[in-house]
């Protein structure tokens, strides 16, 4: 693995004028303002038994309420043949069956390796997890002969302007997200998935992810930066919004692709460090400046509430809210923007101890999900380069994956695609 770090960019003078800045809404986790009483953990400190379904037309952890943990991966396919291709997906099928509805491991001879890690004790709780699995553009060559099945517009993560991209840190033939209620939830599925399939896939790399506790009334969690993450986010949970945003073959945008793909889902991550220590010695007015919103109640500069939407119209010179600020440029509220370029942001904060350099080497996992990549994050991101924000952050890894559809009982993930 790259032990390398992003190098900590050069020190500019903290105290000019905010005004000349950019704010912008928050960089992208989420938390669309989804509540459940059923995803809380139980106050006794025991893994809960709630379960989410594993079956159905989309694979779960996109709409499914944001957990509090998570761990973000990729694995290179060692699959020889589509053959084995599909033994890997079955494998990954039935294991995302188990784990996420939950059971007991059976042991047989004590001189063999446990079912399980006995990270949860013998008995796995399933405790919210949902696990979610994507390509790779990687996965569609001549290995298996996908290459005419590739989603149309899958492609390896190229460098933004501010990126500093580490090869170890970036891609993979496949992706898998664990979400749930507790981080050794989510370690011990992680743990499950790469014994019982070591022979097909070996992990290229993995990053474990939290996020705090919303506060009461909020919509969304704060990120490192101090900053509630995500409050913009489209409502997924309304089932037309949903349609429009996330769904690959049903959004207008994406209806030119192949026909296996309808009801996925592209996504897009991004390993950003955040260089913290930075941060904290910019003044307040500087950093709402930079993001757009204040940063204790979420409101857009302006305004009173974390919901209130900002009007771009009434300010056109961006006397209040800045042209440059993240949220105004990642999100213009023009029509056609709303119609076309929309993506829904499921990230979570990361640490990873110190850099090499003594500093906090912290900062997001970025997901998102869109159904159509290049109208959705690339579009965005591009509207982003040289924002204010970049001094204070580097982008080192992650890479973009089409999240297959999802399957019913007695079928499998990807059942779609090798038929095809």
């Amino acid at each position: 693995m790259n032990t390398d770090r992003p190098a900590q960019p050069a020190k500019r003078t903290l105290f000019k004028t905010a005004l000349a800045l950019g704010a912008g809404s928050v960089l992208a986790s989420h938390l669309s303002g989804c509540s459940d009483k059923k995803t809380a953990a139980p106050s006794n400190g025991e893994h809960s038994g709630f379960a989410y379904p594993c079956h159905g037309k989309h694979q779960a952890g996109i709409t499914t309420p944001h957990q509090l943990f998570g761990i973000m991966c990729a694995f290179d396919v060692t699959a020889r043949n589509i053959k084995e291709l599909e033994h890997l997906l079955r494998t990954l099928t039935a294991r995302i069956e188990f784990l996420t509805q939950g059971g007991e491991y059976q042991d047989g001879d004590a001189k063999l390796p446990p079912a399980g890690s006995g990270l949860l004790g013998k008995t796995f709780r399933p405790d919210g997890l949902t696990v979610t699995v994507g390509l790779g553009a990687s996965l569609f060559d001549e290995r298996f002969g996908l290459q005419n099945k590739k989603p149309r517009h899958l492609q390896e993560m190229r460098d933004f302007p501010n990126d500093k991209l580490q090869k170890d840190w970036c891609d993979g033939d496949l992706s898998i997200q664990f979400c749930a209620f507790s981080p050794e939830t989510c370690q011990a599925a992680l743990r499950d998935i790469i014994k019982h399939t070591a022979q097909t896939a070996v992990i290229r790399w993995s990053i474990d992810g939290f996020l705090p506790k919303a506060e009461p009334g909020a919509l969304a969690a704060r990120n490192l930066l101090g900053y509630r993450d995500g409050s913009g986010n489209p409502d997924v949970s309304d089932p037309a919004t949903a349609d429009q945003v996330l769904w690959t073959g049903i959004a207008p945008n994406s209806r030119d692709e192949p026909a296996w793909a309808t009801n996925g889902s592209y996504q897009a991550v991004r390993l950003i460090r955040h260089f913290v220590e930075f941060w904290d010695r910019t003044p307040l007015q500087e950093q709402n400046a930079i993001f757009g919103r204040e940063k204790y109640s979420g409101a857009p500069l302006g305004g009173k509430k974390e919901s209130d939407t900002a009007d771009y119209a009434r300010d056109p010179e961006g006397k209040t809210i800045p042209k440059d600020s993240h949220m105004r440029l990642a999100n213009p509220r023009d029509p056609e923007f709303m119609k076309k370029h929309l993506l829904y942001r499921r990230a979570f904060n990361y640490s990873r101890g110190l850099s090499k350099a003594g500093q906090l080497d912290v900062g997001l996992i970025f997901i998102c999900y869109q159904a159509n990549l290049s109208d959705g994050f690339i579009f965005v991101q591009n509207l982003l380069n040289g924002e204010p924000l970049e001094e204070y952050i580097s982008p080192f890894g992650g890479g973009y994956f089409f999240i297959l559809p999802g399957f019913e009982k007695g079928g499998f993930l990807g059942q779609n695609l090798l038929s095809a």
